[in-house]
Order: C-alpha cells, then structure tokens, then sequence
C-alpha cells in the first residue's frame, strides 16, 4: 500500500501518514474523476485504472477543533514506480505491507490521520 504523510502546510493533520490520497468532488464531477484528477495532482500518478471496492460514512473529529462527516469511496489500482509528489500536499511517502500498516497504526497510532 502507498501511504503518503501530509504536507506541514495542510490545515489539518499536518505531517501524518495516511492513505495514498484523498479529495472532495468538484460541484459535477464523479467520484470516478475526482480521484484519477488527485492522484495525479497529489501523487504525480497518471492513467491509472481504478476499482471500486467500498464505501462507508465517517465522521471523526480533527486536531483543529473541525468535525468531518462524509460518504466516503475507497478505490483501489496498481502502479508500480515512484510518485512524483505535490511537496505543497505531500511531505514524504512510502510503500508498506497491508498487514505491516495495520500492526504499525496500533503500536505508533499519534504517526497516523483519524
């Protein structure tokens, strides 16, 4: 799994690690495009076939005093070279084991976003 951790910039969670990216819809735009459209503009990863496998509400409280509650899509795809990343988004990534990350988030959880 490629995990990238937050950039200092972002107004919340900032320098976490946390899944590969992540976004909102433009007013009109699908699910399908908002995705293709931030792995691309977060994670310098282009034409990159995605499958949707999930989907869930979440609703957890942030580090800044804001609450987020949303519908959200959990997409899957392969890609095999290095991101290019976004500094302004993205500080850092890297590559883990599903099960490495899942061990990881409970010995280390204040490393990980909500």
């Amino acid at each position: 799994m490629l995990l990238q951790k937050r950039a200092a910039s972002k107004y919340h969670s900032q320098n976490l690690w946390t899944n590969t990216c992540c976004s909102h819809p433009k007013p009109d735009e699908n699910v399908d495009r908002a995705a293709i459209r931030r792995l691309t503009e977060e994670m310098g990863m282009n034409n990159i076939p995605l499958h949707k496998k999930f989907f869930f509400i979440y609703k957890a409280p942030f580090d800044n005093g804001l609450t987020e509650h949303e519908l959200d899509h959990v997409m899957i795809g392969y890609y095999n070279d290095e991101p290019k990343i976004n500094e302004e988004e993205v500080e850092s990534w890297k590559w883990m084991k599903i099960e490495d990350v899942k061990i990881d988030m409970i010995q280390n959880p204040d490393i990980y976003t909500v």
